[in-house]
């Protein structure tokens, strides 16, 4: 598994409040070589596959890869990021795809995140890691954007010795699902709450990793 898909995995040099800022990312994503490898994220596949297609919306999206994957199956998607640079790479690769049709963008920070009445049959996100615990009100924001019925996915980095040459910062604001579990309004039913065993390669290394996986449900 290429680890350029996961956000906060790869360019851990600098600090964890750094990494959670639009301005590092615009950064990041205005060169011409991939950031991520363009793949879906495993926990994506695992749930998604499961669910009929609706709408759905993905926080932290990067390039796309979790968008278009969920478009070309048949949803309506929209990917949301607070990088502009990021956006517009993701709908370039959409239209690459053969699914922009399928897709609409949105710049918004996670940590602000508004539904503003909007909702959605998916909501998902995959390796958000703002420091401090902040993934507990992300996950309460997002969950707001969740239509009866619908389904709330936040995937994220568990703490493992695995991650090495993190500072201090990173580890702190990686999460066990069952952190999460206070974010989530009274109508959600918990259905994946777990660590989940993922193989990943880093610099060529094949190593154990866990998901941080968290499946709710809102009630119709």
């Amino acid at each position: 598994m290429d680890e350029r898909h996961e956000h906060g995995a790869s360019g851990a040099s600098g600090e964890a409040t750094e990494m959670f800022e639009p301005e590092a990312w615009e950064q990041r994503y205005s060169g011409d070589e991939a950031v991520w490898s363009g793949r879906p994220n495993p926990q994506l596949v695992a749930e998604a596959e499961k669910l009929d297609t609706g709408t759905a919306l993905d926080v932290g999206c990067g390039e796309g890869g979790d968008v278009i994957w969920l478009a070309a199956r048949g949803w309506r998607v929209t990917g949301a990021d607070f990088s502009a640079n990021g956006l517009a790479r993701a709908a370039r690769n959409a239209e690459a795809a053969g699914v922009a049709d399928r897709t609409d963008w949105w710049q918004v920070d996670a940590r602000e995140f508004d539904a503003a009445g909007r909702s959605f049959d998916l909501v998902t996100t995959h390796f958000l890691h703002p420091p401090s615990g902040g993934m507990v009100e992300v996950t309460r924001r997002l969950a707001t954007a969740v239509a009866p019925g619908g389904h709330l996915l936040v995937v994220g980095h568990a703490p493992s010795a695995s991650f090495t040459g993190l500072s201090a910062r990173h580890r702190d604001a990686m999460f066990v699902a069952e952190d999460l579990l206070p974010a989530l309004p009274e109508d959600f039913e918990p259905l994946v709450v777990e660590q989940r065993l993922r193989t990943a390669v880093r610099d060529g290394v094949s190593m154990d990793v866990h998901d941080s996986t968290l499946l709710a449900r809102r009630r119709p």
